[in-house]
């Protein structure tokens, strides 16, 4: 059974002129109590806005178009804006990318942790200092208690990457949304960081969704990965299957670019072209400009995620492509 699902996402921009752009067109996912889902693509695929669509969020003059997200069978873009600021930080945790960023430079961190104490779990006073060297203290940080009264230009790199999971940990949440969580962080450091968000996700049992452009990152860290490409899910399936089978062009692109340090030292190969405009999508299927395979079909029809095959049981597998190449070779 789904935590967190989203039927039909749209994220939509107006133009002054013309028909107005979704840089998140469709977008269909599920969560499951426990699961790690990597959402991953290049940049400019809508990675970011469709982490902030689950929030019930998209930046101005963005709306969110169409879709449900469902948590715990609620949906969360049919509440009002009062109700919905119950699910952010509550039952939904966010890590923006840029921690350095996304935390107040001039509060200690124990004023914005106590501030989202307050907020979410009605915690003030020393109950929250309390909690608040808790929430330090499992994210990693070294000496809890004299940390809070730390700013964020005196930690590094990692530890104010930890600081922003703990307060995105501070409403105690269900859902976690990492976004980018890794940027800008040495290998050793991002390495950390997986580790602990891993590590979080098993001892709270929380969903996990780990937004990242590097599909190598997310091999030994995720359970299911959903790739995506301008605006649309094109290929979704447990991580051991899309590495073994990738069947979406794009998805085997990416896993080209990736650099080996095992086997043949092929160098990586980095995909022709870019990811197009969302004023002017493509007809048909999205890729179909930077794809090798392409058919004349991929130019005027655009393909439906769809399973690539049946179980024993008849039932659909978990591996499911949007790709009329694919589908061909079914």
């Amino acid at each position: 059974m789904s935590l967190l699902e989203a039927r039909g996402l749209a994220v939509e921009f107006p133009r002054r002129r013309g028909a107005a752009i979704r840089p998140v067109d469709g977008v269909s996912l599920s969560l499951g109590e426990g699961e790690a889902l990597a959402l991953v693509g290049e940049s400019g695929c809508g990675k970011s806005l469709t982490a902030l669509a689950l929030l019930g969020l998209a930046p101005a003059p963005g709306t969110i178009a169409a879709g449900a997200v469902l948590l715990g069978g609620t949906d969360l873009l049919a509440l009002p804006e009062r109700g919905r600021r119950a699910f952010r930080g509550g039952r939904i945790g966010y890590v923006p990318q840029e921690a350095g960023g996304a935390l107040d430079p001039v509060l200690a961190l124990g004023t914005q942790l106590a501030e989202a104490l307050a907020v979410h779990r009605a915690l003030r006073g020393s109950g929250a200092r309390a909690r608040a060297a808790a929430l330090l203290a499992e994210v990693g940080l070294p000496e809890p208690e004299a940390m809070l009264r730390r700013y964020p230009h005196e930690l590094s790199g990692g530890m104010r990457q930890r600081a922003l999971i703990a307060l995105a940990l501070a409403g105690e949440p269900e859902v976690l949304i990492a976004d980018e969580p890794t940027t800008a962080l040495d290998v050793t450091v991002q390495a950390q960081i997986l580790e602990l968000l891993g590590a979080l996700r098993r001892s709270r049992g929380m969903g996990l969704l780990l937004v990242t452009h590097d599909l190598g990152l997310v091999a030994g860290y995720a359970d299911r990965v959903a790739v995506m490409y301008a605006g649309r899910i094109v290929e979704e399936a447990r991580v051991e299957g899309l590495f073994a089978r990738p069947a979406h062009p794009y998805t085997r692109a990416l896993l080209a670019a990736v650099p080996h340090i095992e086997g043949t030292l092929a160098p990586p190969r980095p995909i022709p072209g870019s990811v197009p405009d969302p004023a002017a999508w493509p007809d048909g299927c999205r890729f179909h400009p930077r794809c090798p395979d392409v058919l004349a079909r991929c130019r005027a029809e655009p393909p439906v995620l769809a399973p690539l095959g049946r179980g024993p049981d008849g039932d659909p597998l978990l591996h499911r492509a949007a790709c009329w190449v694919a589908e061909r070779k079914r």
